[in-house]
């Protein structure tokens, strides 16, 4: 009786299995029948199709966007991957107007938008590398910083930079870190610590009238690495100028003649450059560097701000050498979170 009873149940469930398949197709069926029948099919939703049409323009020419209004082409640069969001609403428009032309233009904006980041949707971090790097806008404000400093220290970076340093948190930062850095170096409101000796140390000028760039030589055991920190300076957005960014844009100018001066060929970029990859203010630096994040990271590793990351503005850039993984670390006392990542500097094997 038991197992009568055990059969009798498992086939009333594949009954109701059975039911429900032909009952979806029916109103499938049902509903592309309305729609074939629809002679307005084509000829509604035209605004919303002209909106998908536009946002595919907006992201497949954001370079053409000018500057000269408010940094608008910046601004829109800045935050280009969250015009995606763009996409489902536009779809749910089209289909609440059963509009057939509307569905067939929201395919360009997400055609547009996954051949611009759909890259960083795989996971592409590897094993391997040779040298561990990371770099934290500490916030001058930072209530904690010698739990900051234990929290960074504690991700293993071989090499480690630290932005917008006040006088007062400096002398912290360093008993904090110093069990685990035997070299460091401060620069007006950026500094460097190190597992391996450093030399060549100077501030790097970028046009800012005060130190808030550096360089130094990193001798790591796979190599001599040339280590660049920079904070470049903030951007604001205001109602009255828009997305005002003319001295950023100076400051990475300069930075990015600086890097292309550098006599070690490999190089590295760690910092907060207030700018996304995106953003084309930054080509001076951008252009002759590669992102650990673009190439080896999993996602769009944003970073700011820490408490709803919505863009990556703290950058660590590669030239010469082949970057191995990328990521985020937790949240700490600063309203930025610390990036890191692992490089090849032997790339010769």
């Amino acid at each position: 009786m038991a197992q009568q009873a055990y059969v009798t149940e498992t086939d009333g469930s594949g009954s109701g299995d059975e039911r429900n398949g032909p009952r979806l197709r029916r109103l499938t069926h049902r509903l592309l029948a309305d729609w074939r029948g629809d002679r307005r099919i084509w000829r509604r939703g035209l605004v919303v199709a002209a909106l998908a049409v536009l946002l595919a323009l907006v992201m497949l020419m954001h370079s053409r966007i000018p500057n000269r209004f408010g940094n608008l082409g910046s601004l829109t640069e800045t935050f280009l991957p969250w015009l995606g969001l763009f996409v489902p609403v536009l779809l749910l428009l089209a289909l609440v107007r059963r509009s057939a032309t509307a569905v067939i233009a929201v395919v360009l904006p997400a055609i547009v938008w996954l051949n611009l980041f759909g890259g960083l949707l795989t996971d592409k971090t590897a094993t391997g590398g040779d040298l561990t790097v990371a770099t934290h806008n500490v916030n001058a404000d930072n209530a904690d910083p010698s739990g900051t400093a234990r929290d960074v220290a504690a991700s293993g970076a071989d090499v480690l930079a630290l932005e917008e340093l006040t006088a007062s948190a400096v002398p912290v930062y360093e008993k904090a870190l110093a069990s685990t850095y035997k070299y460091h170096s401060v620069q007006g409101t950026v500094g460097l610590w190190s597992k391996y000796p450093l030399t060549g140390v100077e501030p790097v000028d970028i046009k800012l009238g005060w130190t808030r760039a550096m360089r130094a030589t990193v001798t790591a055991p796979a190599g001599q690495v040339a280590v660049y920190v920079a904070h470049l300076p903030s951007v604001r957005v205001k109602m009255e100028a828009g997305f005002t960014a003319r001295q950023r844009d100076k400051s990475a100018d300069a930075l990015g003649e600086a890097i292309a001066d550098e006599p070690v060929q490999k190089v590295v970029l760690l910092g907060d450059l207030n700018g996304t990859m995106n953003d084309r203010a930054l080509n001076a630096v951008t252009s002759q560097m590669r992102s650990t994040q673009g190439a080896a990271g999993n996602g769009f590793g944003f970073s700011w701000p820490a408490s709803f990351p919505m863009a990556r503005i703290d950058q660590i850039l590669v030239r010469d050498m082949e970057p191995e993984t990328s990521w985020t670390l937790p949240e700490t006392g600063s309203d930025h979170l610390p990036v890191a990542a692992r490089v090849k500097v032997d790339t010769s094997s």
